[in-house]
């Protein structure tokens, strides 16, 4: 437990601010204007939709919570799915986009009686909820705005190009395994569990998840006999938190330039995000920080009305849906392990 814990520690936070402060500065420096802050003027219009826009923060928090409540078939209380959720958020935002913290939540679903069969299925159940989330929406917005899904301004469009069919291709053929493993050969469960706890991080509990890892044949049946409501209401809570991450972004432009934005544009607005996001994933920096300020410019750049005054809404974006975590991971992290630790005393108690 001390070795994962130590991986999450809160000094590991410096990495991604340092790296997103240091390109917000250098973009600032770059693109020095006087007046790079002069939108910033608060009236009770733009109080209300930067209220609005945190409220998508909340939405989608829930939206995850509830899936992940739904996912582990309701054992978890939803005090139990907030702290995994923000910890959950926090390793992701530690760690590379590409790798982001799908072993460190099945740890945490492990450390909360899950059987570790059970931890892995729900996570990657829900990996490829996600996945399915951009396999199908990317086309459809592309279906209705073509390449308009892309900057067209950009000095990099080619390379962004390039960059977005990458990033698509790999989540097109990671989604592939997933279905793959979860719905056709479940036996590919047990090897991949296998194969996670062989990290040197997770080894301490090798033999312990030797013994449980034939549960994930039992685990994937379980999977595919799910009914009808499970998938609705995991599906449609991975709908709603995604969209509510995504209109942070909208709210936050019809909060400072309220006149600027029709119906056509805010599911444009949305399209980029969608296309935005699909590189970010594949991003090498924790949380994405540097590249998702640099490129947050380059993708909505055209519905800000001043070029000088991308960075400072970039930041504004990232201070409401990225730091928070960081900070959120350092509060929650310290209780849930007195709670894990409380738990495991009173199991060696009554044995």
């Amino acid at each position: 437990m001390d070795k994962i814990i130590n991986s999450l520690r809160p000094g590991k936070i410096l990495i991604p601010i340092l790296i997103g402060l240091g390109v917000s500065a250098w973009l600032l420096y770059r693109n020095f204007d006087a007046n790079a802050f002069s939108f910033v003027v608060i009236t009770w219009h733009t109080l209300l939709f930067l209220i609005i826009a945190i409220l998508m923060m909340l939405v989608r928090d829930v939206s995850y919570m509830y899936r992940l409540i739904v996912l582990t078939g309701y054992r978890l209380s939803w005090k139990r799915a907030f702290q995994i959720i923000m910890l959950w958020e926090f390793s992701s935002a530690i760690s590379p986009s590409v790798v982001g913290g799908t072993a460190p939540a099945i740890f945490f679903l492990y450390k909360e009686g899950l059987s570790a069969g059970k931890s892995t299925a729900v996570v990657l159940t829900a990996i490829f909820l996600d996945e399915m989330f951009f396999i199908i929406s990317v086309p459809l917005v592309y279906l209705f705005y073509g390449n308009n899904i892309f900057p067209p301004d950009s000095k990099n469009y080619a390379e962004i190009i390039y960059a977005f069919y990458i990033g698509y291709g790999v989540i097109f053929v990671y989604t592939l395994f997933l279905t793959y493993a979860l719905f056709i050969n479940p036996q590919l469960f047990k090897s991949f569990l296998s194969w996670v706890f062989l990290f040197p991080l997770l080894r301490r509990w090798r033999m312990r998840i030797r013994k449980s890892a034939n549960q994930l044949i039992d685990t994937s049946k379980e999977i595919k006999g799910k009914s009808f409501g499970y998938w609705a209401k995991s599906g449609l809570s991975t709908i709603l938190s995604w969209t509510g991450r995504y209109w942070v972004v909208n709210f936050l432009l019809m909060a400072f330039f309220e006149s600027s934005h029709n119906f056509y544009d805010q599911f444009l607005i949305y399209g980029r995000q969608l296309s935005m996001w699909i590189i970010l994933l594949v991003s090498p920096t924790p949380g994405g920080s540097g590249i998702s300020e640099y490129i947050f410019i380059d993708f909505l750049g055209d519905f800000i009305p001043n070029p000088a005054w991308g960075t400072t809404l970039a930041i504004i974006w990232r201070l409401i849906s990225y730091y928070p975590y960081l900070a959120a991971g350092v509060i929650i992290l310290p209780i849930w392990i007195r709670h894990i630790y409380q738990v495991n005393k009173k199991y060696k108690l009554v044995r």
